[in-house]
Order: C-alpha cells, then sequence, then structure tokens
C-alpha cells in the first residue's frame, strides 16, 4: 500500500483556499472509526489552521447506542444554524448522568473543526470544506480504548463498533473523503506536523480549493 508524508500545514492551506459551504464557516470534519486517532489529529490540525475551535461528537452522542441519533443533533445545533448565518451551539452529553447538560455556544467562526464518528454523514457532506478520514487496524483501536476507558467498557466499545459497521456501510464515507489518514503508520513522520495518507492517487480538491498530496480515488 502507498503512504505520503504531508505536511499539516499543506492540509491548512488547502482549508484556508477553498470557499466556505457552511454560510460564512470553513467545516473541517473528520471521521473513520473510533480509536483511530480523530480526536488528536483534530487538534494539531487545529493548531495548523490558527486555533479555530473544535467540536467531538463524544459530546453530542446521547449515550452507547446513539450513534444514528448523533447525525440529526449534529446537523440541527451546528451545520444547520451556520448555514443559515445564525450561532451554533449545543448541549454536552454528561455520560455519567446519561442526559444531556450545559450548553455551549459556537458562534460563527469563520473556521469549525468537528471531530468523531458520524461527521462525514451525506446530511453534513454537502457543508464541509474539507472530510478527512481515519483509520487503524481494529484490534490496535480496540487496545487503545480499552487502555483508556477499562476492560469492563469492552462490551460496549464492541456494540459501538456494530452500529459503526453499519453506518459507514451505509453512508460511504471512507470512499467519499477527501483525504484517508493512517493512524498507525509505520512510516517515518513528525506526528505533530505531519500525517501519513493512504493510497497513491489524488483526489480533486472541492471547488474553489487547491489538492494536496496525494489520495485514494473514489469508489475504490
Amino acid at each position: 500500500m502507498t503512504a505520503t508524508v504531508v505536511a499539516l500545514a499543506e492540509v491548512a492551506a488547502r482549508v484556508l483556499a477553498a470557499p466556505p459551504r457552511c454560510g460564512a464557516t470553513r467545516l473541517v470534519c473528520l471521521d473513520g472509526p473510533s480509536g483511530s486517532g480523530k480526536t488528536v489529529l483534530a487538534a494539531r490540525l487545529a493548531t495548523a489552521l490558527g486555533g479555530p475551535p473544535v467540536v467531538h461528537m463524544d459530546d453530542l452522542y446521547p449515550g452507547w447506542d446513539g450513534l444514528a441519533d448523533s447525525v440529526p443533533r449534529l446537523h440541527e445545533w451546528i451545520v444547520a444554524p451556520l448555514a443559515a448565518g445564525r450561532p451554533a451551539g449545543y448541549r454536552r452529553y454528561d455520560w455519567v448522568r446519561g442526559a444531556y447538560a450545559e450548553e455551549h455556544d459556537v458562534g460563527t467562526p469563520p473556521l469549525l473543526v468537528v471531530e468523531g464518528v458520524g461527521t462525514g454523514a451525506r446530511a453534513v457532506a454537502p457543508y464541509v470544506a474539507l472530510l478527512v478520514w481515519v483509520e487503524a487496524p481494529r484490534d490496535e483501536r480496540f487496545r487503545r480504548g480499552i487502555a483508556r476507558d477499562g476492560e469492563a467498557y469492552r462490551p460496549h466499545w464492541e456494540r459501538w463498533a456494530r452500529q459503526e459497521d453499519v453506518h459507514f456501510a451505509t453512508e460511504g464515507t471512507r470512499d467519499r473523503a477527501d483525504l484517508r489518514v493512517n493512524g498507525m503508520p509505520a512510516v517515518p513522520h513528525d506526528p505533530e506536523t505531519e500525517i501519513v495518507l493512504i493510497g497513491s492517487v489524488a483526489r480533486p480538491a472541492r471547488s474553489g480549493s487547491t489538492s494536496v498530496g496525494p489520495c485514494p480515488s473514489p469508489g475504490r
């Protein structure tokens, strides 16, 4: 499998060159299965972009069985208001209490990064300036998750993984992504400032933006 190292600064330049598609906001979404490295990459990409707000889908999911319900919430609370030129915001889900808690204002930022499973859903896609897919082997992803959450959460991870399988098969997110990132690369690189892309075919940039590095062709 071909792999190419690309600087996050190049990815940021692509985002900034793209026209806003969500009202006046350039929306960047990072999707892919749990444990693949989306949260860490979102933080690093946000740094390269100059520090825009980052919304985590973990704050929107209504519990361990809530993947399907999270996409309408993302659209209603974040995407639709921004597309209409109105401030966005959401209520954070409290996983301990099992209920939504305090409200968080997002405003109308010129740049917004949203990371988590479901961000690349077709309902959101028309508004996205850049869709990044992050993947890693299932065993490694589960190892990371259980190391973080504890062995007692393995049944929850397995339950969530089944929802992911259905969601990604339905949405075709990987095939539609602008960039596909290896979340467990063996290629030497600086993880703070660089990513390793999967594939060797350049994916055309969205209208008004510039391409960056090689990426698999859609439909593969």
